[in-house]
């Protein structure tokens, strides 16, 4: 008798999943294309389409590269429901990006049997250089420079000197403006008119050697670099200066000129995104040569390297110190987080002594490169991973205030 039931019971299931009710449907909408290290919102538009209750384990097939085998939801859905269900992907890694089907296992209120159904959402999504950090960065255009805690207003230093125009004097303008000739022929006092000097050159040159391989929170520093030079390209645009960007390696890569246009920050993007290190020294005698034969102009050359100690910076220092001559140079290195985090560390025995010890070492010949650069009249910044966009930003608009580009 029991297993006539159960057989009863298998058999409305059956015919409720497979013979009566009409097959679920659902969709994928995604952007068109996805940020590097930022979270991305990816919606799954399910309905059901049978005329009662169902549990439904909804699985998609997500890419490789997240690594994610056993990525499932469970919904309950009433009769003829519909749902839009949002989930986020955080890629670390640049590239095309395949995702698969939408699977749905269907359960009925009886919950006996299961009915599979195979839904086609086959796509493929690039991912680029984090290009949402533009819309948070964005307000650094202004006149004020982003800090940890807050904003501070910076105090610019003179006069810039790009002429705009010759106006009447109100109370408030600087006395030392006015301009005695054309008040003379006026009757009234006049004064010259200064505007922020636009049309600067400025270049992101990122270094795509070896050191730049290693990660922090799941990110390259070749990554952070990408996407503090997406960020800073905006800003600089923004503020009408003309931007480029230059790769190199152990030999050179990629070029895209300085210039204003509109048009300039999608090109930007996609010389980005696929960019990749390799596994060699970088050739900064070949660094140079490129910058003396390509940029003829005197340039604010934004450098993205690493040094690790002072010995592999005096290797290059020579090459540092011909390109300073010719340009405003700023060189923008990393700090050692693991080694941080070592050498704050309470030592209990002998090998834990040793290990703060060489992690203070490490960490003290960092400042000392920095000291080194400044000594040479190249502006230095180290910078932990996570801070680099802000910092460099930063420095950017300090130097733009203080007229030194």
């Amino acid at each position: 008798m029991l297993l006539a039931v159960v057989a009863v019971l298998v058999l409305i299931d059956y015919l409720f999943l497979f013979v009566i009710s009409k097959a679920p449907s659902a969709k994928r909408l995604i952007a068109d294309r996805l940020s590097n290290g930022d979270e991305n919102k990816v919606e799954l538009q399910v309905i059901n389409r049978m005329p009662f209750t169902v549990t439904m384990e909804i699985i998609d097939e997500l890419p490789v590269q997240f690594q994610k085998r056993n990525w499932k939801l469970v919904h309950r859905f009433t009769a003829n429901e519909q749902k839009n269900i949002i989930y986020k992907l955080r890629p670390v890694e640049r590239g095309e990006y395949h995702f698969g089907n939408i699977i749905l296992y269907v359960q009925s209120l009886l919950g006996l049997l299961m009915h599979r159904h195979d839904i086609n959402a086959e796509a493929t999504v690039p991912v680029y250089p984090s290009f949402l950090q533009l819309r948070k960065y964005e307000l650094l255009s202004q006149t004020t420079i982003q800090t940890e805690h807050g904003n501070k207003r910076m105090r610019k230093i003179g006069h810039s000197m790009e002429f705009e125009q010759i106006k009447e004097y109100v109370r408030g303008d600087d006395i030392r403006t006015i301009n005695w000739k054309a008040t003379a022929r006026k009757g009234s006092l006049m004064v010259n008119n200064y505007t922020d000097e636009k049309s600067q050159q400025v270049y992101s040159i990122i270094d795509k050697g070896r050191l730049m391989k290693m990660p922090f929170n799941e990110l390259t520093l070749l990554d952070y670099a990408i996407n503090s030079t997406l960020v800073l390209s905006n800003v600089c645009l923004q503020k009408q200066d003309r931007v480029g960007v230059m790769t190199f390696a152990n030999k050179m890569g990629s070029l895209i000129a300085a210039d204003k246009k509109p048009i300039q920050r999608e090109n930007i993007l996609q010389l980005l995104y696929n960019q990749d290190t390799a596994f060699l020294e970088s050739d900064y005698e070949m660094l140079y040569m490129q910058i003396r034969n390509r940029i003829k102009h005197r340039s604010l050359l934004i450098l993205y390297t690493n040094f690790e100690s002072l010995s592999g910076l005096r290797r290059q220092l020579n090459y540092l110190r011909s390109i300073a001559r010719h340009h405003l140079l700023m060189v923008v290195f990393f700090e050692n987080t693991e080694l941080h985090q070592l050498s704050r560390l309470d030592a209990s025995n002998l090998e834990e002594v040793y290990i703060k010890t060489i992690a203070e070492k490490f960490e003290y010949e960092k400042r000392l490169i920095v000291k080194e650069l400044q000594i040479h009249g190249i502006l230095a910044v180290l910078t932990t991973p996570e801070m680099l966009t802000v910092n460099a930003v930063n420095k950017y608009l300090e130097l733009k205030a203080r007229q030194a580009i």
